[in-house]
């Protein structure tokens, strides 16, 4: 990798001569018009389709909450009727629950359908698609890139498109074999419930596959929900990262803030009077007031660590968790708690970095597909017996998560991971070759499709990448893999714990390493040689597949 001002001065186009620059600046103007235009078609596609169910029949095993969002009038959510949507907080979770087959069929058949030029023409997408392609590739030519994709992998942890291919091949290897598994005891499951077929469709699996989960391990939010109150959650989460990180966090009152619920925590060296960094927690929904983030939340760097004015680590994170009850306790779900541990871990990079520059600081100048490594290592610890009984209370009894249903959570966790693996990787490897090839996307679709997915492709309808937001009008062009690749690196770095899972010190001494490198580092050094001083070698998927649940395999040529 160039050094980083040689390389972000190439990309910005620095030593072309006008003629080539002038061609870029226009390319990127006309980016920016057709980004726009995906983004506003599909958001019409998106709020168009919907369908009125007045049968009480098909809404019977819904949860309230999935009532209330569905219902014409939330005040008669158990009336109805109920207005069935692809908004992404309700489309899965119909999918999910919804009995009758045609309708699920039809809610699938929209949600792939957006976009294509088979629905509402003036809506189609698909010249946006080829468009967008181009530019992104004729940019990356007159930088001087072969495609899209080496452009991208100047500025990302694996470096190569091989490295990546190479990552998505060994995974593949395992989790494929561990797809077709698992579909077929989807199947038999289905078929000894009376759905005779002989296969199971995309619009068939999220519905068979709740109902199997619930059976194999009575697996239920909602009663998950009754061992997880907020404030035990958060002690037992701060008690882990004290004890991993050797920190101190403490509640600070009196501090202004933009709401009520808001709390204010410092964090302290173990000896010292001064803390060094400090954060706030907005946990709480509040009607209309913050941005609907389904279970995940976010986090918000305030103020950055800097030698030169003197500051220290300062952000926010803040969630949509449900408010108190009236017995003045908020319970989370499981996801949520994931999610929290999830968003800890990544304001942690911010708040305990040691640079002294606020410009590689935290994440500021992380690789992309390195930015979420640290938010993925600290939720591998709920699969810990100390650490779930840390965080657990039942809301009647106290009691702690039995064993029983701690290991029937782990399992369902686990629950057809090579189905979802294997949708990962699919999509994964769609974006990078869709932005390395100049092979119409629906060819490129048939060509990817047969490797990674066990189902057929209703390729009529189907045309996803016509609505594949993340890589056209967000900012995961040729990187869609690295929200795997951060997976990777951190289930490899969560091993490093699990390895020495029963000696006290060595797990600190482990603690301390990570915290020595991930965690304060930031972006001055590269991921790649922080990893390797940290674990000793390079990165391997290994681990990820182990807390996967999927057995490591080769298959014979």
């Amino acid at each position: 990798m160039k050094g980083l001002g040689e390389l972000e001065g190439k990309l910005n186009g620095l030593e072309l001569d006008e003629k080539r620059k002038a061609t870029v600046m226009y390319n990127l103007s006309k980016l920016a018009q057709e980004r726009h235009d995906f983004k506003f078609k599909n958001d019409i596609s998106t709020r168009q389709h919907a369908q009125i169910v007045s049968d009480r029949t098909i809404v019977r095993d819904f949860p309230d909450d999935l009532l209330k969002a569905t219902a014409l009038d939330p005040n008669y959510h158990l009336n109805g009727p109920w207005k069935f949507t692809l908004q992404p907080h309700v489309y899965m979770r119909l999918m999910e629950h919804c009995p009758s087959r045609d309708i699920r069929w039809l809610l699938w058949k929209a949600n792939v359908n957006r976009g294509s030029v088979g629905g509402v023409k003036e809506l189609a997408t698909s010249l946006h698609v080829e468009e967008i392609r181009f530019l992104k590739n004729d940019t990356a030519k007159h930088l001087g890139y072969h495609s899209y994709v080496d452009m991208s992998m100047e500025t990302k942890m694996a470096g190569s498109r091989q490295a990546v291919d190479q990552m998505l091949d060994v995974l593949l290897e395992s989790a494929k074999p561990a797809q077709d598994e698992e579909l077929q005891l989807l199947l038999e499951y289905a078929n000894e419930r009376g759905f005779k077929t002989d296969c199971l469709e995309l619009w068939d699996v999220p519905y068979w596959r709740r109902k199997q989960r619930l059976s194999l391990y009575n697996y239920s939010e909602d009663k998950l929900k009754e061992y997880f109150p907020l404030n035990v959650v958060l002690d037992g989460l701060f008690q882990l990262c004290e004890n991993l990180f050797n920190i101190v966090i403490k509640t600070r009152t009196g501090v202004t803030a933009w709401h009520k619920d808001v709390r204010y925590y410092d964090v302290f060296e173990p000896h010292s009077s001064a803390p060094v960094a400090g954060f706030y927690l907005d946990p709480y929904a509040r009607g209309d007031d913050k941005m609907r983030v389904q279970n995940s939340g976010w986090v918000v760097g305030m103020q950055s660590k800097s030698q030169v004015t003197d500051s220290i680590p300062l952000a926010a994170l803040i969630f949509n968790f449900e408010p108190p009850t009236a017995e003045g306790q908020s319970y989370l779900t499981f996801e949520e708690v994931k999610a929290l541990f999830q968003k800890f871990g990544q304001s942690l990079q911010h708040l305990l970095t040691r640079t002294y520059y606020a410009e590689v600081a935290g994440s500021s100048n992380v690789e992309w597909d390195a930015v979420e490594i640290c938010s993925n290592i600290l939720p591998h610890w709920l699969f810990n017996k100390d650490v779930i009984e840390s965080i657990s209370s039942h809301r009647d009894s106290g009691d702690k998560l039995p064993a029983a249903m701690f290991q029937n959570l782990c399992k369902a966790q686990n629950h057809m991971a090579g189905v979802d693996l294997c949708r990962e990787l699919y999509l994964s490897a769609l974006d990078l070759e869709l932005y390395s090839t100049k092979d119409y996307w629906l060819d490129v679709v048939k060509g990817l499709w047969p490797k990674y997915r066990s189902f057929e492709l209703h390729y009529k309808y189907d045309a996803h990448p016509c609505s594949f937001m993340q890589i056209f009008t967000d900012e995961w062009a040729a990187a869609f893999y690295s929200h795997l690749w951060a997976r990777m690196i951190a289930a490899d770095v969560y091993s490093a714990f699990y390895e020495v899972r029963d000696d006290e010190q060595q797990i600190r001494d482990v603690g301390k390493r990570f915290r020595d490198t991930f965690l304060a580092l930031g972006g001055s050094e590269q991921c790649s040689q922080i990893f390797r001083e940290f674990r000793g070698r390079d990165p391997s998927p290994t681990a990820l597949l182990k807390s996967l649940g999927i057995k490591k395999c080769k298959q014979e040529n």
